[in-house]
């Protein structure tokens, strides 16, 4: 299956076929398994591993993902139809209201917003550490933060609210 798959601001062609993988023309061994009860998943690639954190993104097709401390936003095309090749990931419209969720167990370790503050889509709100690696939870879409649901030091689960932000009318 082909994909063109947006990382930030380059577009990468990239075919799956089984276990051989072949971006932007370079073929490479790869095989992803998720770790059951979290959103991790392991991933070989070239004989690496790596450990994947993996968040669904605003939109079908869309997903935030954490590696080695990295956050960074990702959108995969199926090539032939030019569509998503997910359905799992949420649906809430740019404007509306929308709670930011825990990707995994963890400890708050850092709550960059407060209630009442406009914030524009990406910035950051609350730094999450699970398993040694700190993931930085960011706006899906601008908007004013309605609710902070956690502090810093707290332990959270999977799914636990830690931020609900509303639509940019909210403010005025």
């Amino acid at each position: 299956m082909k994909y063109s798959v947006r990382i930030g601001t380059h577009t990468l062609d990239v075919e799956v076929d089984g276990n051989r993988v072949l971006v932007g023309g370079v073929a490479r061994e790869a095989q992803l398994s998720p770790l059951p009860g979290t959103p991790l998943y392991l991933l070989l690639l070239a004989g690496d591993s790596w450990t994947v954190a993996v968040e669904p993104g605003e939109g079908p097709g869309r997903w935030a993902l954490g590696v080695v401390g990295e956050r960074v936003e990702v959108e995969a095309l199926d090539e032939r139809s030019g569509r998503p090749r997910t359905e799992a990931a949420p649906r809430a419209g740019p404007t509306g209201s929308r709670t930011v969720t825990a990707p995994m167990p963890g400890l708050v370790v850092r709550i960059a917003v407060a209630a009442g503050q406009a914030v524009d889509a990406g910035a950051g709100l609350v730094v999450v550490e699970a398993m040694k690696m700190e993931n930085e939870l960011r706006a899906p879409h601008a908007g004013v933060v309605a609710t902070v649901h956690v502090a810093v030091g707290q332990a959270v689960e999977r799914g636990a609210p830690l931020v609900t932000l509303a639509s940019p009318e909210a403010s005025g």
